[in-house]
Formats: C-alpha cells, structure tokens, sequence
C-alpha cells in the first residue's frame, strides 16, 4: 500500500483557472485521490503520510488529446513545399499525393516499424502534460491496414504511462481500389470492417469524415447505424469545409463530439446542446490549411455547449505534437479565453473522450493523473509558444515524467 501527501502545491482541480486554492494538499493511496483541499485543513489521518513537496507549483488534472489521427506511416513535408511553391492540392494528388499518399505509407510500413513512428508522436505529447490521449484510424481503408494501426493505438496505451480510447475511422476517404463506389465501400465499412474490429475488441467509438470530400449524410448516418447495433459511441468530422448539416445528424445519434465545425450554423449548435454532444475545435488544423471561416464561438457560448481542443495530429493538416501550442492558437486565432482553453483541454475534453467519470477533473476516489507546471499563473499555459512547461507527470500516483533542468 503505496500513500503519499503531495503538499506545497497551487490547485486547479476542475481546470478552471477561477476556481483554484493558492496552498494546496492531494493524499493519494494505491493511486487514487483520497483528500484534497487547502494545507490548512488536511485531516490528521494523512499528516504523518510521506510527503512531496511541489515548492509551489501549480497542479493542473492531466491533459486530454481528444481527437488525434497519431499512427500513420512516413510524412507529408515534401507536398507541404510543393503547397508553398504554389502547386495546388489537385496536382499534388494527381501525382499520387494528398491523404493516398498516407495511406500508400501507412498500408507498407509494419506493425513494429508503425509503432516506433508514432510512438515518437506520443512521448512529445506527454511530455506537455496529456495523460490521455484519443487515436483513430483512418489511413488503412482497409481490414488488414486498419487492423494493424488500432493494434498499434493499443499497444502504444499499454506500453506508455497514457490512457488510449481508439476510434474507428474507416469512413474518413475512399481508398483508389473503390474509386467510383462510395457506397459499396461504405457497405464494406458497415457489413466488414467495423463488425471485425469490434470483436476483436480494437474499438472504443467510430468517426466519419462527413463532407464533399468525404462521405454523404446518407453515407453517414449508415455508418452510425452499423455503430448503434454495436452500441458502440460515434463521433464526426463535420461542417470543416461546408455546411453539410453532419452536426445534427451527429446530434440526432448523440454523438460525443462534432469535430472541426468551421461552416456550423445556429441550427447545428442549438442541436448539439439538446444532445449534450461536445463542440471539438482543432486550431492547428484551421492554421495550416489558411482557413478564414472561424468556428462559431458566439453561437457555441451563448448555446453552453462545451468546447474541447485538440491537436488533430495528423500528417496532411495538423503535423501537429503539442497541445500547449493548441491552446495559444485557441486563443489568438479563436479568441478563445484562458479558462475556456483550459477547461477544452481537461474537463471537456474528458466528454468528448469517451470518459469523464475518469479523466478531465481531481476529485476523491479518481486515479491521481495530475500534471505539475513551472509557471506562476495559469495563463502561462496558453501564452508561452515553443517552452517546456511541463516540470512533471503523475500517473496513477506514481511519477512517470519529469522535466530534466
């Protein structure tokens, strides 16, 4: 029986920068939260428990990474030059880049090889702080392919201090072997693929690109329908580029979350407060495609729905591997707020996870997954681009990174 006092420390228990104690206590005992609250009135059952001394440090809940695409094989830097250059994505594709591309890479590399790939992608990621981190697929567009990058988000959860919900992205482009025949691919989706991954137990939620470059409404709501015999959560790329109406069709299957949301209207929104489905805003991905059409935040608000952000890491739009960096975006290109960055980075973020009875907030009787910072104030965590922050990670009370000086 492991007990230990974590003392001197500033709390943002619920990730809200309004509501924090300035001289702060958390007994932990076999890696839960028993007690926390102010130094002041830690009960004497703990006091004579080992002690460690943060010197003042501000403790946040361990971040969540709610929607990234984080295995893949090879890159995409080379066509981010061509862009630059002025070559347009058509042209790009034509000579067998863009998303094919991804997934030429992602179908050769194997398991061991895509493994190592990504798991370079997660550990700069913990070291900003996440402890739980979401990883779909998506570049296989196949069973054996999507297969093999599931069992990789997996392992990756079982070989590294981080919580890892897969989801099952078949339905995110049409593979050349199905040009022409979006359907039955969706058929092979629905009737195949999902059905497999499912029993093999590699599926914790399934995602659709629901867009003109991706897949119908009608399209959709077939692969949420496969989900829902399944009972299995669903969640979708929606309203990126468009307003296709995806949002209220998400709503309408009670969707974690509706992702990107750029083109979303006020009906979209109001749907998605009704179904408490979380709006997941991706910065990174808005930056590096040179979007303009900002994500409806006045709506959003105003609704109360809840907000996450996310890094989107994928190699197309958002090569992106730190959610600190997110959170700046978030608020220079969003003009999110500190609190609402903090809170789409924990507790709301933990909604569109899948698990909000576990991750996302500090309280008694939950896992003691907890980032310490080297800051002063919060706000440091949105306003720094490109510093460490991150001093250590606690997991499960056990510290699993700590930040070499």
């Amino acid at each position: 029986m492991k007990r230990t006092l974590w003392h001197h420390l500033k709390l943002c228990a619920e990730g809200d920068p309004n509501r924090t104690t300035d001289d702060a206590a958390i007994a932990v005992e076999d890696g839960k939260i028993v007690w926390l609250g102010a130094s002041s009135d830690v009960p004497s059952a703990f006091t004579e428990w080992p002690r460690e001394d943060l010197k003042g440090a501000w403790v946040t809940p361990g971040l969540i990474d709610c929607h990234t695409h984080l295995v893949y094989g090879g890159q995409r830097a080379d066509e981010f030059a061509q862009r630059l250059a002025g070559v347009s994505y058509e042209a790009i594709a034509k000579q067998g880049g863009g998303i094919v591309s991804t997934v030429r890479a992602t179908r050769a590399a194997d398991e061991s090889s895509l493994y190592e790939q990504s798991a370079a992608r997660l550990e700069a990621l913990l070291a900003d702080g996440v402890t739980a981190i979401e990883i779909k697929s998506g570049y296989g567009l196949d069973l054996a392919t999507e297969r093999k990058m599931l069992r990789v988000a997996r392992q990756l959860g079982e070989r590294y201090p981080v919580t890892v919900r897969t989801t099952f992205l078949g339905a995110h482009a049409l593979p050349p072997e199905f040009a022409g025949r979006a359907d039955d691919y969706i058929d092979e989706v629905c009737n195949h693929m999902l059905p497999a991954l499912a029993d093999e137990g590699l599926v914790d939620a399934v995602d659709v690109f629901c867009e003109r470059i991706g897949f119908s409404l009608a399209q959709s709501e077939r692969v949420f329908e496969a989900a829902a015999r399944r009972n299995i959560a669903v969640k979708m790329h929606a309203e990126q580029l468009s307003n296709s109406g995806g949002t209220a069709l998400a709503a309408r299957y009670r969707a974690l979350s509706a992702d990107h949301l750029e083109f979303l209207d006020e009906a979209g929104v109001a749907a998605m407060r009704e179904a408490g489905t979380v709006a997941v805003l991706l910065p990174g991905a808005y930056y590096f495609i040179r979007e303009t059409q900002l994500p409806p935040l006045d709506l959003l608000r105003r609704y109360k729905v809840p907000i996450a952000v996310s890094t989107d890491s994928n190699p197309g739009t958002s090569p992106a591997t730190s959610l600190l960096l997110m959170m700046n975006m978030a608020c220079t290109l969003f003009r999110m707020t500190v609190p609402e960055v903090l809170q789409g980075v924990t507790r709301h973020a933990a909604r569109a996870f899948g698990d909000a009875d576990h991750h996302g907030l500090l309280a008694p009787g939950r896992h003691a997954d907890f980032a310490v910072w080297s800051v002063q104030s919060l706000a440091e965590l949105a306003y720094w681009i490109g510093r460490p922050l991150c001093a250590r990670v606690v997991r499960g009370g056990e510290i699993v990174y700590e930040r070499r000086l």
